[in-house]
């Protein structure tokens, strides 16, 4: 993640029961094609616009550690101090509702703001 990136949205995704289902719609609704992202016993999918190299977009499926993650598109927003902003979010009222854990050498949760709007978090 570079500097220029930090306070964005750097990635969207989509958790569901039927991963294959809604790959599919979208596959057909937004013109995109997708690459299987292995994940043990299953695979989630990137979604790629068909004119690009690079991922638009995750579907995921409701399973292990997703399973408690809302049906609808999640963003990530890119923070330079995932404790840090965990700190700030639980501070004012807000609560994390998955995570953290780790990809690679990134580190994510998924909060809930005082509203109850979720959004993810990630950083180094």
């Amino acid at each position: 993640m570079t500097e220029s990136q930090l306070g964005r949205i750097v990635w969207t995704d989509l958790t569901v029961k039927d991963a294959e289902q809604l790959r599919d719609f979208y596959a057909a609704v937004a013109d995109w094609r997708f690459e299987p992202v292995p994940m043990g016993a299953y695979a989630d999918f990137n979604m790629i616009p068909r004119d690009s190299g690079g991922p638009a977009a995750g579907i995921c499926h409701a399973r292990g550690t997703n399973a408690g993650l809302p049906a609808q598109w999640l963003v990530y927003i890119s923070v330079s101090d995932l404790d840090r902003a965990i700190r700030e979010c639980e501070l004012r009222g807000g609560r994390v509702i998955n995570g953290p854990r780790s990809m690679g050498e990134q580190r994510f949760c998924v909060i809930q703001d005082p509203a109850g709007a979720v959004a993810g978090l990630i950083g180094p």
